[in-house]
């Protein structure tokens, strides 16, 4: 059994772990507040671009443009994998890592992979998956501008028939205790024929090809944008439940230690009483 010096040693490091998961919810929750306003703001727009989308393309058809319709039948499939540089966010980067190697397991072939975050490069190198390329976290604050270089790199990739498909896989914030694995297909951009009107009932200017010159690459890096701004808001929620938790866990470990404290110092007294009752009744 440990000694009462070794009890206090270790209730004392458990409460300064609580401090600092306390400190770090705390952190979390407020990150969380901006990340979330941010990913539900963005919404709307992603969610009109697809229907603009969907419009032009009822309209001209796949052949108006590279990026829509079938691709190259040669490439390989890229998978834009999304998780976070940091640690301690719960189950959310092993859930979206163990997403992301089923659908390259169940569907064998010629797959690489552009990470995004550190946690996901190096699960695909353990996994000796091929990378294509790595992009570092975006920071709390992302912005539009910093996924246009990773949206230029997938583009032209896909234009050279380097690749056949392109698809992202991410973690899609449901709620404060709900994140969950997503696969969106980015590339060919297939939209929805049926949120499109049918129809020639649009007047395009100045033409329909300068239009997709300017509308597919923006429909492109903003479906990337709101995959990462999907991925921080979740990944901060899940950080907060995971220290709210350590903190609750650390609670409960501090009321065992002094519960176990206490039991000690009682055998100790109770052991010194018979000690000094022996010694007395033998004079």
């Amino acid at each position: 059994m440990a000694s009462q010096r070794d009890i206090r040693r270790r209730i004392g490091a458990v409460r300064k772990i609580k401090q600092i998961t306390r400190a770090m919810q705390f952190v979390a929750a407020s990150k969380l507040r901006r990340a979330q306003d941010a990913t539900l703001s963005a919404r709307p727009y992603s969610e009109a671009l697809d229907e603009v989308i969907a419009d032009v393309a009822v309209v001209l058809g796949k052949e108006s443009h590279p990026l829509l319709g079938g691709g190259s039948t040669g490439g390989r499939r890229l998978i834009v994998l999304m998780t976070t540089d940091r640690g301690l966010a719960g189950p959310l980067n092993t859930n979206t890592i163990r997403f992301a190697a089923r659908e390259i397991t169940e569907h064998p072939g010629d797959v690489a992979v552009v990470t995004v975050g550190r946690k996901g490069r190096d699960a695909m190198r353990r996994a000796r998956v091929p990378l294509e390329a790595h992009f570092s976290g975006f920071g709390d604050r992302p912005t539009f501008a910093d996924v246009l270089p990773l949206a230029r790199l997938i583009s032209d990739d896909f234009l050279a028939g380097q690749t056949s498909r392109t698809d992202i896989v991410y973690s899609h914030f449901v709620s404060t205790l709900t994140q969950r694995p997503t696969l969106v297909q980015l590339l060919p951009v297939v939209p929805d024929e049926e949120t499109g009107v049918p129809g020639n009932q649009f007047i395009l200017e100045p033409d329909a090809t300068r239009l997709l010159e300017q509308l597919v690459p923006r429909y492109i890096a903003t479906r990337l944008f709101q995959a990462v701004l999907e991925s921080k808001a979740s990944e901060e929620s899940s950080r907060m439940v995971a220290m709210r938790n350590a903190t609750e866990n650390a609670d409960e470990l501090i009321q065992d230690y002094t519960l176990a404290y206490n039991k000690v110092r009682q055998a100790n007294i109770t052991r010194e009483m018979i000690e000094i009752a022996t010694g007395a009744q033998a004079r």
